[in-house]
């Protein structure tokens, strides 16, 4: 943001000769009626920014009643203030560094005013959770921004230029990044984000293009300007050269992460992070270079915007780090952690430097007036500087509660002081600014002062009060009307992951309900009951009780942040009896499965049909025991997608990639070591080892994601084992796919010429962790029963023997709610083993035809094939047989 009236320090020039060495290069408006045009605009436009400024603060101070009001408050402050004040600010200055005309001022005023009623249209559509206005003026801000990006090409065409036109590159660029931001934060408010997978990469793409494309590139651009005409210095004779290698390392590497973070992908965005990181040390290495020793022309302004930039820098180097070290959920609540240094530190502080210097030039009537407004506007400037960066160190560091509350407060005094400071210098130069004299009588007015330092400062104590974290009991949001009833009940409610636990609460009709709200997450979440009440946004273990009073009729209950609903964090109250399961739910891989479906023909499955070109069926072989006696695995939870049925893909909750998880195969008295990293992008992830007897306290915690752990255990028991994940619901988790076998030979076990295991479970299609599937196996009514973790597979792809060859069967009953009765076809079982215990060797007497198994039990059965042919492996109970849990064992000669 280059200075207009940059003349040589001191001379009280309003220009410097264009291209003589100062940060002068741009050519003042001389004309009175020029200047007078020029001044009002920019009063408006100031106008409208201390107008959000005022707006974004209440919404903070209303966090208790108005939904989605920390939401506001950072929207308004970025998308109305700073928006507000780059459009006016990136066009003027693009007039004065290509010594453009002036464009028509009627076509300025229209598309500011658009991209203002599109931001608050914007604002009220997610507030009021209003799609279609929300998508309208989505578009309408991009055909703002789109416009202002024409204007800024036109001013360059058969303009002179100057040593400084590459800076209106900066512009162009980052009003493209305006656009993108636009769209992505369009697909996070209104779902189109997908599932919390995509969720988390494209809110790190909106955040990431926003805060370092829209508001970072301009202000990087503008410094090389504006901070040697702050100093009153030259500009470096490099500076030209400089500033096009600062938006090609800046700007390349920003498309690069935000395109890798949208597809999920975390090290080409770690690449594309770390060229921004270069371009940014670029510019910094050549201000700090341009620093002299004589006095600046504005000291509070040269050290704000010393100071910001500082913080831009340390928060982009901190933000690769977590990028590099952490997977993208994780790096999620880093970037959650730096955003006190890029919002406080960095934006409201480089608006506020900028001002300072900007705003006596602009709106002075001359030398006199630039001084006496300036005197006006750095008032207390090393205090309030002192104060707001002190503040943003405590907001940002991870010290405790009262610490961050301190820091959040000093910021906001600092803030509040320049605002107070600011707006008599707006509401005189309405009036026609003053002279020295003037505003030197203007300046002991201390009723207007005390009016507005007042006002801002009760908002400010209201926002700190409401800020912080339970200090007793939790408090009790009341349902209007809500009376009294002959039963009630309290349910725990967790907020995390982006999903509520439980996702469906079962209540007799009538009955008092109260909802025991506890916020576990890294990130900020509320919950809002429908036509009910809810609870304010709650910080990492904060908690609230909602009183719903009596419920009669089916409700739902979401969190309120933009994107939060859709991607999964919903909460259904359903009154018994008036339970609507019947509604469909689409799976990842575009099929419907029924809620109520209870065979394979209402799911909609071709049992029939093919896989997919170039499926394969799981290896049900079992590998030989490793060698030595401690085993070490490491295990990644993550979402998989994965073909289930014929034709059917679906999302699945995974250890290694697969469902079920891989097998481990060990001896009595082995020990295995598992590492389970959580890479899943939108939950908590733990692990239980049936095989294993130890304390679960700490080696079956749910892990968060990005974290890992260490669970070691020792097998002292033979058997066949199921591992499962240990998070609740686990219901839902085993559903899902989060589970697998342990396998612990028996000792003297002989030889055999195959084994294999076979892992039964209950396959339900559908959303994961939607109401339509978490009703499924609430019902138990899934879409198939399957081996292996795929219905009908080895009815495709058998398995294969020769005749008179010895097998053994491995069979784990991993439900979560079915057990098994393994029967295979034409042949009977000379042994029998089952939890621990032989109940059959051969040489007895007797055969066996059924290995019964209850949900988590396991065991193994062994026979010979007496000659060729195809001998089906089937779950005797004939529904699951018929719904995909049947095989084949191809016995050749």
């Amino acid at each position: 943001m280059t200075s207009i009236a940059s003349g040589p320090p001191g001379n009280g020039n309003a220009s410097g000769p264009a291209g003589n060495g100062h940060a002068s290069g741009p050519r003042a408006y001389q004309s009175g009626s020029r200047a007078s045009g020029v001044k009002a605009r920019h009063l408006r436009a100031h106008v409208l920014v201390v107008g959000w400024l005022g707006l974004a603060l209440l919404a903070v101070a209303a966090q208790e009643s108005l939904p989605v009001a920390r939401w506001l408050a950072v929207h308004m402050f970025l998308l109305g203030a700073v928006t507000t004040a780059i459009l006016i600010w990136s066009e003027h200055f693009a007039v004065a560094l290509l010594h453009a005309k002036i464009p028509d001022e009627r076509w300025s005023t229209a598309r500011l005013a658009t991209a203002n009623l599109a931001v608050a249209g914007l604002l009220i559509g997610v507030w009021t959770a209003t799609p279609v206005l929300t998508a309208v003026c989505a578009a309408l801000l991009v055909a703002a921004a789109t416009a202002h990006l024409v204007v800024l090409v036109r001013l360059g065409r058969g303009a002179l230029g100057g040593r400084l036109k590459p800076v209106v590159s900066y512009y162009r660029a980052a009003t493209l990044a305006l656009i993108a931001g636009a769209v992505l934060g369009w697909l996070l408010a209104t779902g189109g984000a997908g599932g919390p997978d995509r969720y988390a990469g494209l809110r790190l793409a909106h955040i990431h293009v926003t805060l370092l494309g829209w508001i970072g590139l301009p202000v990087l651009g503008t410094l090389f300007m504006l901070w040697p005409t702050v100093l009153g210095v030259r500009m470096k004779d490099r500076t030209t050269k400089v500033s096009r290698w600062v938006l090609w390392f800046t700007g390349s590497g920003l498309l690069v992460a935000v395109a890798a973070l949208a597809l999920g992908r975390r090290w080409p965005a770690a690449a594309g992070l770390a060229l921004y990181v270069e371009g940014a040390a670029l510019a910094v290495n050549l201000l700090f270079r341009t620093v002299r020793g004589n006095r600046p022309v504005s000291a509070a302004a040269a050290w704000m915007l010393a100071a910001a930039t500082g913080w831009l820098l340390t928060a982009v180097a901190a933000d690769l780090a977590w990028l590099v070290t952490r997977p993208l959920a994780a790096a999620q609540n880093g970037i959650d952690a730096l955003l006190p240094v890029l919002l406080i530190g960095f934006v409201a502080q480089i608006l506020i430097g900028a001002l300072t210097y900007l705003l006596p030039v602009v709106l002075s009537s001359g030398p006199k007036d630039r001084e006496a407004v300036r005197a006006l506007l750095e008032r207390g400037w090393l205090t309030r500087l002192v104060a707001l960066n002190t503040g943003v160190a405590l907001a940002a560091l991870p010290l405790p509660g009262p610490a961050a509350t301190t820091g959040v407060l000093l910021a906001a005094l600092s803030g509040a002081a320049f605002l107070a400071l600011a707006v008599p210098v707006l509401v005189r130069s309405g009036r026609g600014l003053p002279s020295e004299a003037g505003a030197a009588g203007a300046s002991r007015r201390p009723v207007l002062w005390g009016t507005v330092a007042g006002a801002v400062l009760t908002v400010l104590a209201v926002l700190v009060a409401n800020s912080g974290g339970d200090t007793g009991d939790p408090a009790v949001a009341s349902a209007a009307g809500g009376g009294a009833a002959t039963a009630t009940r309290t349910v725990n409610v967790t907020l995390a992951d982006m999903r509520i636990r439980p996702a469906r609460i079962e209540v007799a009709e009538g009955t008092a309900l109260r909802l025991k709200v506890t916020n576990t997450d890294a990130r900020r979440h509320d919950l809002k009951v429908e036509d009910g009440p809810a609870t304010p946004m709650l910080a990492k273990g904060d908690t609230r009780v909602l009183d719903l009073g009596q419920v009669t009729e089916n409700r739902e209950a979401w969190c309120t942040l933009p994107g939060h609903k859709a991607a999964g964090m919903t909460l259904d109250i359903v009154v018994k009896g008036r339970d609507t399961a019947g509604d469909t739910a689409t799976d990842s891989g575009g099929r419907e499965g029924h809620a109520s479906a209870a065979d394979n023909g209402d799911a909609g499955l071709d049992l029939a049909a093919d896989y997919s070109t170039g499926w394969q069926s799981r290896d049900a072989g079992l590998a030989p025991a490793p060698g030595g006696t401690v085993h070490k695995v490491e295990l990644h939870a993550a979402h998989t997608t994965v073909e289930v049925a014929p034709g059917v893909k679906q999302q699945m909750w995974t250890f290694g990639g697969s469902a079920p998880g891989p097998t481990l195969h060990g001896k009595v008295g082995d020990v295995f070591e598992i590492t389970l990293v959580n890479d899943d992008h939108g939950m908590g992830h733990g692990i239980d080892f049936h095989a294993g007897s130890l304390a679960p306290d700490r080696p079956m915690r749910t892990i968060q994601p990005g974290e890992r752990l260490v669970y070691r255990f020792r097998a002292e028991k033979a058997g066949a084992w199921l591992y499962h994940c240990s998070t609740s619901p686990m219901l839902q988790h085993m559903g899902n796919g989060m589970y697998g076998a342990v396998v612990i030979d028996p000792p003297g076990l002989a030889k055999v010429d195959h084994e294999y295991v076979l892992v039964s479970s209950e396959l339900y299609l559908g959303t994961p962790g939607s109401t339509a599937q978490v009703t499924k196996m609430r019902q138990n009514t899934p879409d198939a029963w399957v081996f292996n973790g795929m219905a009908n597979q080895y009815a495709k792809e058998p398995l294969k023997v020769k005749a008179g060859e010895r097998a053994r069967f491995w069979v784990v009953a991993a439900g979560p709610s079915d057990g098994i009765a393994f029967h295979l076809v034409g042949t009977v079982f000379d042994t029998v083993y089952k939890e621990g215990a032989y109940l059959l060797k051969p040489g007895d007497p007797g055969g066996a035809q059924v290995l019964d198994l209850a949900p988590a039990q396991g065991g193994f059965v062994e026979t010979t094939f007496p000659e060729a042919g195809h001998y089906a492996f089937v779950d005797h109970d004939m529904r699951h047989a018929e719904a995909g849990a049947h095989g084949m064992v191809e016995v050749s000669d």
